[in-house]
């Protein structure tokens, strides 16, 4: 009888997964499975064009089911995370906006990507290897476990010889399940969520008989296998005959002419088509799980007629759910460099990676989010820095907690973390306000708190450094903080007695409210004395203009100190400043 451990934590899209993925590999071991340790590996898969930056949308990929696997992974069992690069994909066309990419690269456009050159510059052998090493990177500082597959040394290396030989024999077969779709409506374009990914675009291509990733149709007939040209090295090529027995393959080449006769069971150089390629990957790997964007799911895509074709390689469809869009909010100086898609390593720089795992493990894969890039990452960090003390009082959702701990932890351990997570957006304006000066950042940091002071800036990092990174590249240059140089003697000259008084108070509290919080208890409470109330008083027995009077005293310290009518948290600012210059610029 078959044994599924149960999760601990069965609150969350995850944990249905997993249970949905265990069910799913013990039915096709019947009989096998009387405990974990006797249960098949359980395999689920992802798929990556590295045909140009791999960006936060292709992530959903890779994160889906990466944490169904680690869930799985967590209750015992065995599991194998494979990510196939597409590396044997044809190079399409020539990115926009990658540096060291100019339209010379035009040539090379047919040939495979593990076949191009590398942007300028880059230390990496071809065009695959190098936006590809970018995303390995990145997943190991996600904690993401994975087996590797390059498509181009399965393919060159004659690890699929057989099931080319096989889909060759039954191309019949195959071409009766693509001819049922042939005659039906293109599907409309969608918005991609992977901008240049070669087989996304190819599934959401026409479906005509000789459409690209169905395979090429002639007066010779249906042949799903497609060679790279041995003159050019393009994929621009016509299968004109092959002969069952022999297994003798006759190509042309539309692009330089060249045309020969190969052994198919001996020849290397070239790949099953896209729609056909991928079913026959499920059957070959033994897939169990692997989630598809929108445009593989809708009628006539590659997921859906894959599930027909992979019967023909005696295997099973694999389950998993169809991903939604990933969007971006905010993005300044990333977009000349990068073509405009952020990458993991980008969202790296400015978040800690639990932040980054949080935000695909909390939504299921059929909703949409966006990562920020801008103000909003503060507002983030607010979100996750209250559900860590939600979680370790005890009083966090479960739903909430089970996400917590698909961010913070894998089954192979803990993430590396900050060890005094103090908040981004302080962390922020100290950044912004010292502009790398880290022996000024520690002073400030240090009085933060000063009952538990800050030993170094190492303490805080790396989410300091995350923050230094997103004020030093996201932060437009007319809104970083410069502190005035000298009082604005014309201003202090014009206050009135209302104003004047202001400053007075706020003055005269400086030294007894020396820290962040003291600061912060100061500066909201200097209007509520002026009007006669307790700088202790809440909101509830405050009047309304109370809280306009607070935004009018704020924006004078702020042009006060910085010459604007906003800046960092003033709290923040304060102490960034230094008791001794805020005197001078005050006018004390």
């Amino acid at each position: 009888m078959p044994i599924v451990a149960q999760s601990t934590e069965t609150t969350d899209w995850v944990s249905r997964f997993a249970d949905e993925v265990i069910e799913e590999s013990e039915r096709r071991a019947p009989g096998a499975v009387t405990s974990v340790a006797t249960a098949p590996v359980v395999v689920v898969a992802s798929g990556l064009s590295p045909s140009g930056p791999i960006h936060l949308g292709n992530l959903r990929e890779v994160m889906t089911p990466h944490l169904v696997a680690d869930e799985v992974r967590r209750r015992g069992y065995q599991v194998r995370h494979l990510i196939s690069w597409d590396d044997y994909d044809r190079y399409r066309k020539v990115p926009a906006g990658i540096a060291g990419v100019d339209e010379s690269w035009a040539e090379h456009i047919g040939k495979p990507l593990t076949s191009v050159p590398a942007p300028q510059g880059s230390p990496y052998p071809n065009w695959a290897e190098h936006f590809r090493t970018a995303m390995v990177e990145s997943l190991a500082e996600l904690g993401v476990e994975f087996d590797g597959i390059s498509q181009t040394a399965q393919y060159t290396s004659g690890v699929y010889r057989e099931q080319v030989l096989h889909a060759m024999k039954h191309r019949g077969d195959i071409d009766a399940i693509l001819d049922q779709y042939r005659t039906r409506k293109a599907p409309a374009k969608k918005q991609q969520q992977k901008a240049v990914d070669e087989a996304e675009l190819e599934a959401e291509e026409g479906s005509g008989a000789a459409s690209e990733d169905d395979g090429s149709s002639g007066s010779a007939g249906y042949f799903p296998y497609k060679p790279y040209c041995g003159g050019c090295g393009k994929d621009l090529t016509t299968v004109t005959a092959y002969d069952d027995d022999t297994t003798e393959l006759t190509y042309t080449c539309t692009e330089c002419g060249f045309a020969e006769t190969v052994r198919l069971s001996e020849f290397n150089r070239g790949k099953l088509v896209w729609k056909v390629d991928w079913p026959m990957r499920w059957a070959y790997e033994g897939v169990v799980f692997e989630p598809s964007g929108v445009d593989h799911s809708s009628p006539g895509s590659s997921f859906q007629v894959g599930g027909q074709i992979v019967g023909i390689f005696g295997g099973k469809q694999p389950i998993g759910p169809m991903y939604a869009f990933v969007g971006i909010s905010g993005m300044a100086k990333m977009s000349s460099s990068r073509g405009g898609v952020p990458t993991p390593a980008d969202a790296l720089k400015i978040m800690e990676p639990q932040i980054l795992r949080w935000l695909y493990a909390r939504r299921r894969p059929n909703q949409s989010f966006k990562i920020a890039f801008d103000q909003e990452i503060q507002r983030l960090y607010d979100e996750w820095d209250k559900l860590d003390v939600k979680v370790a009082d005890g009083s966090a959702l479960p739903g909430d907690i089970a996400a917590h701990s698909r961010a913070v932890r894998t089954a192979g351990g803990e993430l590396p973390r900050t060890p005094r997570p103090l908040p981004y957006r302080t962390l922020a304006s100290v950044a912004d306000i010292t502009a790398g000066h880290e022996d000024q950042a520690l002073r400030i940091l240090k009085e933060l708190d000063p009952e538990n002071p800050l030993g170094s800036v190492d303490e805080a990092r790396p989410r300091y450094d995350r923050a230094e990174a997103w004020i030093n590249t996201q932060v437009p240059a007319d809104q970083r903080t410069i502190v005035r140089g000298e009082p604005d003697a014309e201003l202090l000259k014009s206050l009135d007695e209302a104003s004047q008084q202001s400053v007075r108070l706020l003055l005269d509290g400086l030294a007894e409210h020396w820290s962040l919080d003291g600061l912060t208890h100061l500066v909201y409470g200097v209007p509520k004395v002026q009007a006669g109330f307790s700088a202790d008083a809440t909101p509830k027995e405050l009047p309304p203009e109370i809280k306009t009077a607070q935004r009018t005293f704020f924006a004078l310290l702020y042009h006060l100190l910085v010459g604007r009518d906003t800046g960092p948290r003033l709290p923040t600012l304060l102490l960034a400043v230094g008791q001794e210059r805020v005197r001078l610029l005050l006018g004390a």
